[in-house]
């Protein structure tokens, strides 16, 4: 009888802990001369290799033990995508405290509200923000040093307390460091939503969760296919759900990193996209309306680029056919959440679908897509029961998986709202899935438009208002009517030099739409009000609209 009678047999592997500091270990053995490039905030390209990343990474790991900053504390960053940034990444999680990436553009109250509630310490900015930082200082005691992120050379006077320079604190640190081997659930950066429905809300991330995100991203079938033969331009920023897990995921793989600093227009993007010669980019569907309109205004040509992941909302049939018709470039949707650290599916196409017929073929391609491995999803009824996977049943969207959050960070409320006795995440998102487990969101539960008794899918709305030439940007919004409840309401952007008017839109429309779809009121407007993550912000326009005459 085998003395492992009675008791589960344990395989005789490794233990070794899936860290942070790993990664860019590996990078710099086996990447070293890999760049990694940097549009600056001073203005400047800047160009160094995983080789030197490291060892300044060393040196700032050592210059933060030297500001104080112990196991466990919060070290907050407001800044754009550049090798600072990324070199703060590794160093703050690197030592066992927690990177907290905040989003400059939220308004004040809600920085501090995230300051305060993260009981931060420590505040690395940008040479950008030091304005809106003196106006947040005297309202946070708790941060005892503000490093600004620049050289002797461009740094501003300042009334910080305690004001410090980055490059001043790395030249007088140590060059090496033996990093510790901490627990790989250990707490490693903290990211905040964007506060759309009441307070902001903190996911703490812990190493191991990390590292398995950044795995699931250099896998063939992912939203960003990472390998050391590409070169890939973040456009999504890094404040926002650690740009995607790029940072981490193309520091494993190897790949050529290209930052775009603070310019996110469309002809610096393309000054980038082809000078560098990148290959894959990431960004919300607002960063790519501005880059096809340069490319249309300009005649410019995309040589180098082969994939094009779109996020943060839906993306537009008409937007995906533009990058893959007009320019050759792969264009697809991801989808995902701050809660999942973020990515959760990937519109990659399965090879059966390249042979349907045109129209098949774009219903596909409007989908969010498949998850990828790791993340399990199903969708459920008011009475939580699951409902069908038929590509047709409409329920609220449930996800978990090694990297989805099982709790806001010290949020107890929002906690038991958000998350199911059983160990779901609710997303609030509306949904189908179907029989190859591709999902789309219908809308956000707080969006739909339910008009006599049934409802109307804003998305749809707006994707179908979008698919007119002469449209650039759509939102469709909920509002009151005596007879029905409700009525969607359009608000239009028109391309620069269209005249469409309201009724020549809606004649078009009712070809394409039900006809009870069809809504009252249509509004155009210079631009959409946007949140701080890129997304339509509706509050905004229910607020302006709502009680508007009709037209």
């Amino acid at each position: 009888m085998s003395g492992h009678e009675g008791r589960a047999m344990q395989g005789l592997m490794m233990d070794t802990p899936l860290l942070i500091s790993s990664l860019i270990e590996h990078a710099a053995r086996c990447h070293g001369d890999t760049e990694i490039v940097s549009r600056t905030v001073e203005g400047p390209i800047h160009r160094y290799d995983y080789a030197r990343c490291h060892a300044r990474v060393c040196r700032l790991a050592n210059a933060l033990r030297a500001l104080g900053v112990a196991d466990g504390d919060r070290v907050a960053t407001l800044a754009w995508n550049g090798y600072r940034h990324l070199e703060l990444y590794y160093a703050v999680s690197g030592i066992g405290a927690i990177c907290h990436t905040v989003n400059p553009r939220l308004f004040p109250d809600q920085i501090r509200f995230i300051v305060q509630h993260a009981r931060d310490r420590v505040v690395f900015l940008d040479p950008s923000f030091v304005e809106l930082a003196q106006a947040l200082a005297p309202q946070l005691p708790e941060v005892s040093v503000w490093v600004v992120m620049t050289d002797a050379a461009h740094m501003p006077d300042t009334t910080l307390p305690g004001a410090r320079c980055y490059e001043e604190l790395l030249d007088a640190a140590h060059y090496t460091i033996d990093w510790p081997v901490l627990d790989e659930r250990h707490a490693s950066a903290l990211c905040y939503t964007s506060g759309t429905t009441g307070e902001p809300k903190g996911t703490l991330y812990n190493h191991r969760s990390t590292v398995l995100h950044a795995f699931s991203l250099c896998s063939a079938n992912s939203a960003l296919p990472l390998s050391c033969r590409e070169s890939v331009l973040p456009v999504v920023p890094m404040f926002h759900v650690h740009a995607w897990g790029i940072p981490y995921a193309a520091v494993m793989a190897g790949a050529r990193i290209v930052f775009p600093g603070p310019r996110l227009d469309g002809e610096s993007l393309y000054a980038l996209l082809q000078s560098e010669r990148v290959s894959i980019t990431a960004g919300v569907p607002t960063v790519w309306f501005g880059l096809l309109e340069y490319l249309e205004r300009s005649g410019q040509r995309l040589d180098h680029l082969k994939l094009v992941t779109v996020g943060g909302s839906a993306a537009p049939l008409s937007m995906l056919r533009a990058f893959q018709e007009r320019h050759g470039v792969t264009a697809y949707h991801a989808w995902g959440m701050t809660e999942m650290s973020p990515v959760g599916t990937t519109g990659m196409l399965k090879p059966k679908v390249d042979a349907l017929a045109p129209e098949a073929r774009h219903a596909v391609q409007r989908k969010q897509g498949r998850a990828i491995y790791g993340v399990e999803m199903k969708i459920v009824d008011d009475a939580g029961h699951e409902l069908p996977r038929d590509g047709e049943a409409r329920g609220e969207l449930l996800v978990r998986g090694p990297w989805v959050a099982r709790a806001y960070y010290e949020d107890a409320r929002a906690s038991a709202l958000a998350f199911t006795a059983d160990g779901w995440f609710r997303t609030g998102d509306v949904a189908t899935l179907d029989a190859d487990g591709c999902m789309q969101i219908v809308d956000r539960s707080k969006d739909l438009i339910k008009s006599g008794g049934e409802w109307i899918s804003s998305i749809d709305l707006e994707n179908a208002a979008v698919a007119h030439p002469d449209i650039a940007e759509a939102a469709a919004i909920a509002v009151p009517d005596p007879r029905w409840g409700e009525r969607p309401l359009l608000v239009l952007v028109r391309r620069e030099g269209a005249r469409v008017g309201a009724d020549e839109l809606l004649v078009w429309l009712g070809q394409r739409i039900a006809k009870w779809w069809l809504p009252e009121r249509v509004e155009f407007v210079r631009e959409l009000p946007h949140t701080a993550t890129g997304k339509i912000s509706k509050a905004q326009l229910r607020r302006r609209f709502a009680a508007a005459d009709p037209l």
